[in-house]
This record gives structure tokens, C-alpha cells and sequence, in this order.
């Protein structure tokens, strides 16, 4: 099957559900694209159209807008939307009840051979695909956000999850140009959260025990941290780091990195804390402002997007 016959079904048109079928549309797929609510529907059109033409402008795209606009579309019914699909993604909300109900319908609904895969944030895939008959061909398929403009996917096994179906995945989010992260076994919050987990929760105790201010953490991130981050990982990082590589770096620093371990217990992000670090975000960006800022920050993304793919370095 050549790429762009490969059918799609983006089940719930949200943010990430939108996400999807921009990075489908673009790899040359045909998208079903449903969701419950079928109000929803013609409005996740008219984002997805209006990302579509941002992305133009930004020198990100390689067809026109219109052109994926009609690799896109609606269905009424969950039933025809996944009637004849290959991979169904599902992006329906983060509760556990709702997602079971879900992937029972669509097991009894897809072809046999169509993989299903969640878009969940931390959900191990057993707990809500244990009960049923096809549950070989369900995995996680995990974007970062949002999913067009970053290609990182992570894919995550129940233990039940079929080897064909992780290398099927594989090769379609391949094929549409991401980046496929795979975990050997199912473990919650999986490799991104559990990354970004450490951070936070490190970040939150600091703040909690008077030891720094809200925004020189995001100072340490924004110019040390991530611009390191944005083109290397963390591994890679210390392993330069060092004139011997990891081992020397570990040989010098190890021990250091040890004892830290020994200062950072687990804190509850109590409400107090909660509010401190609200109120810090608030008086730096009102509540109002958040839309344009994450139009800001998506530009910024398509512009680090667009350097990346100019560069000829791996």
C-alpha cells in the first residue's frame, strides 16, 4: 500500500485530534475525522483550515492548503468513519470509564486488520484494552503538542500488544515523518511525562522551599537547558560535556548528581503551592492572554522547525 492510500480515522476532533489530521493530511493520508459531539466537527474543520494557511505562511507546508484540506473528512457516524481504516487514532478526553467504552466500539467497529492507538497522556493501554477480543492490534501512540509541529510519538504496548502492530505504527508515523520513541513495556506517563515529571516536580519543591522564584526556573530552562535540549538530548548533552565522554562525565560528576538524588524528596503540589506559582504566571501573562500566547509560542515553534529542516547537520 503506497502512502497516500493509507486511510486514517482521527476519532475526536480536539486539539490533538486536529493536531493529527494536519500530520496525516501532510504525509499524503485520507482522514476520517469524527468526534461525539458533531458540533465540534465543523469547527475543528475551520482550525484545522486556518492552521493549515498559518503553516503556509510560515514555509512549512510542501502542498497547498486546500490540497490537504481535501485528503480531510467528516463523518457522521463512528461507524463510517472507521469502516475502512488502516490506523484509527483516538483522542477522546483523559478518563479512564469513557476510554474503555470507546475502544470497545471501535474493536467491534474497525476492520481486523486496522490498528487502533491512543493519543492518551499516561494511560497504560491494558487498562483500558484487557477486555477485548482484538486487543493485540491496541497500543499508545502519544504526540507531544502540538503534533504537527513536533514529531516526537511515543508508542507504548500493553502486554498483550502484538510485535506486527508496534512495527506497523512504526512505519506509518515513520512514513509521515515523526519520530517514533518506543518503550519495551507499558509504564505510566511513559518517557516524555516521566521526563517532564522529574523536572516539574524538582521545580515545584524549589519553588515550595523558598530556594528560587517561579521565573528564574524558567530562566534556567529557557537559556541553559533548552536551547542545549531543542537539538540534542540529555544524554548526548553530558556526553559532550566531558572531554571522555559519558564515563568521564560520570566519573566526575556522578557522585555529585548521587547526593542531589538524597536532596530531592517528593512534594505534593498542595494547593498553596498551586496558587503561588499561578499567581507568578498570572502577573507575567494574564489569563486572557494565554490564546495569543500559544500562537506565539506555535510560531516560535514553526520557525525552529523550519531552521531545523534547513540544516544539513544530523
Amino acid at each position: 500500500m503506497t502512502d497516500h492510500q493509507r486511510r486514517v480515522a482521527v476519532v475526536g476532533a480536539g486539539m490533538i485530534g486536529q493536531g493529527w489530521a494536519i500530520t496525516f493530511a501532510q504525509a499524503g493520508y485520507r482522514i476520517a475525522l469524527w468526534d461525539p459531539d458533531q458540533a465540534a466537527v465543523p469547527r475543528a474543520m475551520d482550525q484545522v483550515r486556518r492552521k493549515l494557511e498559518e503553516l503556509a505562511t510560515a514555509q512549512l507546508l510542501s502542498e497547498a492548503p486546500g490540497i490537504l484540506m481535501n485528503r480531510i473528512c467528516d463523518h457522521a457516524t463512528l461507524a463510517e468513519a472507521v469502516s475502512d481504516a488502516d490506523h484509527v487514532q483516538e483522542n477522546g478526553p483523559e478518563d479512564l470509564a469513557t476510554r474503555r467504552a470507546l475502544f470497545a466500539e471501535l474493536d467491534a467497529l474497525a476492520p481486523a486488520q486496522a490498528i487502533l492507538a491512543s493519543s492518551t497522556s499516561g494511560m497504560r493501554p491494558s487498562s483500558f484494552t484487557e477486555a477485548l477480543p482484538g486487543r493485540g492490534r491496541c497500543l499508545v501512540a502519544h504526540p507531544a503538542n502540538p503534533p504537527y509541529l513536533l514529531p516526537l510519538v511515543e508508542l507504548c504496548p500493553s502486554p498483550w500488544t502484538t510485535a506486527e502492530a508496534m512495527l506497523r505504527t512504526r512505519q506509518l508515523m515513520l512514513d509521515a515523518g515523526r519520530r517514533p520513541a518506543a518503550l519495551h513495556k507499558e509504564v505510566d506517563g511513559f518517557i516524555l511525562n516521566r521526563l517532564q515529571g522529574a523536572l516539574l516536580a524538582e521545580a515545584f519543591r524549589m519553588i515550595g522551599d523558598g530556594l528560587t522564584e517561579p521565573e528564574d526556573v524558567d530562566t534556567v530552562v529557557r537559556h541553559a537547558l533548552g536551547p542545549r535540549w531543542s537539538f540534542m538530548g540529555p544524554l548526548e548533552t553530558i556526553d559532550l560535556n566531558a572531554p571522555g565522554g559519558i564515563r568521564d562525565f560520570c566519573a566526575r560528576y556522578g557522585a555529585l548528581y548521587e547526593a542531589l538524588q538524597h536532596q530531592m524528596p517528593p512534594r505534593r503540589w498542595d494547593a498553596a503551592l498551586v496558587e503561588r506559582i499561578a499567581a507568578a504566571r498570572r502577573d507575567d501573562l494574564p489569563l486572557e492572554d494565554i490564546a495569543a500566547r500559544q500562537a506565539w509560542r506555535d510560531r516560535r515553534l514553526a520557525a525552529l522547525a523550519r531552521h531545523q529542516a534547513g540544516q544539513t547537520e544530523t
